[in-house]
This record gives C-alpha cells, sequence and structure tokens, in this order.
C-alpha cells in the first residue's frame, strides 16, 4: 500500500534550483553520525536544548551548513576500527538523507577496505593481485556500480572525490607515485582516469575532486596538479586537507592558495578537510610536527578563534569555494557503547556535555558574501500531470519506485 504526504512542490523545486546555483559550500564530514543515532547519542545546542534531528539543526539558519561530505570504503566489514563502516548500503542510506535534507553531497571514494590517506593506500582484499590494467578496469566497474546505486537510491552525489588524500598515488603499489622507488604515474594516471570516466557517464553534473594533502610545500602541490593536468586527468575542483597542526600557519596555507590560484586560475578550490582542537589528546607534542596552543588555545574558545581566523584567511582567496569540517559529529559515548575506544576532540560537539562548541556557529560565516541578497532564480509551478525527482529532474512517466517525488504542485512520499 502507498502513503501519501503531501507538501507544495513549488518550494522543493526552488529549493533544488538554488542548490545548484550555490557557488559557496560549507559543511562537515559526518560520515559517522549514523553510528552515534545508532547507540542513542544525544546531540544538544550550547544552550541544553536537545537536538532532535542532526541534519535539520545543521540545515536551519542557526548553523548555515548547504553541504555534507561522507566516505565510502569498497568492503570494511573485517577492519576492527569501528570509525571503519562506510560500506555502499551505510552510504546510500546516509546519502539519501542528505539529499532530502537539501545539502549538496560530497562522496568520498577511498578505494580500499580501510583508511585511504598519504602513509595507507591498500589495495582491497578482492582486487589483489590484479595487474594495473585489470585493476584500472576493475576501479571503473567499482565507481560505476556504487554511483548507479546512489543514483538510483536518490543519493546522487553533487561532488565525487576520486580517492582520499592521494599525495602519494593510490592502490598502493601498482598505482605508487613520490616515493622513493615507486614513480608510477602512468598507472595512476590511469586509475584516477577510469575513475573519473565512471562518474562523468553516471554523475554528468557532478564536479570530480581530486584531494592532496601536502599544502605545506607550495612547489610541492602545484608540481603534483601540474603533473595531472599532464597526463590529461580531466578534474573540476581541487581539493585541499588543513590541519594547522601538520600543515604549518594560515600564512603558508594563504602562499599556496596564491599559487594555485596563479598556476590554476579556471580551478577552484575546496578545504575538504579541516579541525582544530577544543581539549587536549595524547597525540599533541606526539608524532605532530606544530604544535599551534600559543597561536589558538586548546579550549573551546581556541578552536572557535581558529575557525574564524581560517574563514579570514580563505576570504582571501576567491578561488576557494568549499570548505568543511573533519568528524564534527564527535561526541563522546553513547547510554549503551562508546561508538569509539577513544576521543580525539577535534569535533564541534562536547565528548562530555555532548553540547555543541562555538567553533559549531563560526562556519557559516564562509557563505556570508557581500553578495547574498542576489535574486533566487524564478521556477514555473509544476503541471498537475507531471512527475518530478526531489532534486528537480522531469520524469516521463509515474514513477514505479518508492521514494519522495514531486507530482503536480505537492511533494509526494511513495512507499510500499
Amino acid at each position: 500500500m502507498r502513503l501519501r504526504q503531501l507538501l507544495p512542490a513549488c518550494v522543493l523545486l526552488l529549493a533544488a534550483a538554488q542548490a545548484g546555483a550555490q557557488e559557496w559550500f560549507v559543511g562537515g564530514d559526518i560520515s559517522l553520525l549514523p553510528r552515534y543515532e545508532q547507540v542513542g547519542q544525544a546531540y544538544y545546542r550550547s544552550n541544553g536544548l536537545r537536538i532532535p534531528d542532526m541534519l535539520s539543526y545543521l540545515k536551519s539558519s542557526a548553523v548555515g551548513w548547504n553541504a555534507q561530505r561522507v566516505r565510502l570504503f569498497v568492503d570494511p566489514a573485517d577492519d576492527p576500527d569501528p570509525a571503519v563502516c562506510q560500506d555502499l548500503d551505510y552510504v546510500t542510506a546516509l546519502g539519501k538523507r542528505i539529499k532530502e535534507a537539501g545539502f549538496a553531497f560530497m562522496l568520498d571514494f577511498h578505494y580500499s577496505d580501510t583508511w585511504a590517506d598519504p602513509a595507507h593506500q591498500t589495495i582491497p582484499a578482492a582486487w589483489q593481485g590484479l595487474t594495473a590494467t585489470q585493476m584500472a578496469t576493475r576501479l571503473y566497474e567499482y565507481t560505476k556500480a556504487s554511483l548507479e546505486r546512489l543514483v538510483e537510491a536518490g543519493a546522487t552525489p553533487d561532488f565525487i572525490q576520486v580517492g582520499n588524500e592521494i599525495t602519494c598515488g593510490m592502490l598502493w603499489d601498482l598505482g605508487r607515485v613520490n616515493a622513493t622507488g615507486f614513480n608510477n604515474w602512468n598507472a595512476f594516471r590511469r586509475f584516477l582516469n577510469q575513475g573519473i570516466k565512471a562518474c562523468r557517464e553516471v554523475c554528468p553534473d557532478a564536479k570530480i575532486i581530486i584531494h592532496f594533502e601536502h599544502i605545506q610545500d607550495a612547489a610541492y602541490t602545484v608540481d603534483n596538479y601540474k603533473k595531472l593536468t599532464t597526463y590529461g586527468v580531466d578534474f573540476d575542483i581541487i581539493g585541499l586537507s588543513y590541519y594547522p597542526f601538520w600543515h604549518k600557519d594560515l600564512a603558508t596555507l594563504g602562499a599556496t592558495l596564491d599559487q594555485l590560484r596563479a598556476n590554476f586560475p579556471a580551478k577552484d578550490v575546496h578545504i575538504v578537510e579541516t579541525a582544530y582542537y577544543y581539549q587536549s589528546q595524547p597525540a599533541i607534542g606526539r608524532g605532530i610536527d606544530y604544535d599551534y596552543s600559543a597561536v589558538w588555545p586548546v579550549s573551546p574558545e581556541g578552536q572557535a578563534r581558529f575557525t574564524a581566523d581560517l574563514i579570514t584567511e580563505l576570504k582571501r582567496h576567491d578561488n576557494v569555494k568549499g570548505l568543511f569540517w573533519w568528524f564534527p559529529e564527535e561526541n563522546g559515548t553513547g547510554p549503551n557503547n562508546s561508538v569509539l575506544g577513544g576521543w580525539i576532540n577535534r569535533g564541534l560537539w562536547d565528548n562530555t556535555s555532548h553540547r555543541a562548541l562555538p567553533a559549531l556557529l563560526e562556519l557559516k560565516a564562509f557563505v556570508e558574501r557581500p553578495d547574498d541578497a542576489v535574486e533566487a532564480p524564478q521556477v514555473r509551478a509544476a503541471a498537475e500531470d507531471e512527475w518530478f525527482t526531489v532534486q528537480g529532474t522531469r520524469l516521463d512517466v509515474e514513477p514505479a519506485r518508492q521514494g519522495v517525488y514531486i507530482h503536480g504542485s505537492r511533494k509526494v512520499v511513495l512507499k510500499e
């Protein structure tokens, strides 16, 4: 039996049109949020009021986020790390929620069963033993199948990272670069191009991001993106990680952004990962090259000051169009079990009080620009016999699958 709930459709169509026209994006990588929800962990505003629905709160004018990022692993089932759980089923469900809540959706392919980062780019267990040619084919097939599943479920990504922090390549050692004895740029280029090919075929409107993380060295960062263009890699956005305790101060970040603007004037830049501590954890001073607690105290106030200073710097660079906080949803323990075995203390909720930290409300300043009053696009009202997806795509016939649609001038929820 189908249950139909009705709301004015023109509002949803207008929201979809406005989302497509947005130029600046702010949000977070909320990949672990469903796990906190599953254990019943409560989230509170800074004033102690409970937040009944996290996505609605993040979309509210108080917070002002308009985008969310989610990581995707190939098969994380055997990884003991509780933060490594984002398989395709998980990401499809979360991605659908993100889209239905009105956010832009950034999908982060890790192309691994576990964390892919500067120190780890491990080939998935099911892909072991493949040649470089076979690996390129497998990557294409996996990317295409994953995206087809997301699109079918109403979770079409707006931004797609083909790899995560791939300064040293991906799928090691076949696609390893920038390391002694490993400069397999031909294989790396093939892997990227096959992933991008699948993205262009399935999600032609999505923007492709190539994500590097070594911004403390401007020349090295620029050189790597130049190599991509030399090898014919077709991407839209330069994606960067920036953590001051690893990547030096804001002046260093600004110098790298200036060099990227000079060398790639047509490329937008997104800071796809950033964060700062609100309280100490053992890692500070132990394996971290730069301790900026003298600049921004390791405290809620210091975290907020870092956020405000970062945004001030980013607004100096007209090529920077996106800012995403990494793991903002970190929130201590739930009533049943802890989601993580330990605390990182770089999220935007206090792990003890479970209240929002001041930095959360600082982030919306990134999208507040002098031209915010530009007139919204006009969207015609839908005819009574027309069907649309909630993203505004017109359908030729009445949909047969369950989901959320627009029929005539109303929202329709179709359920079996």
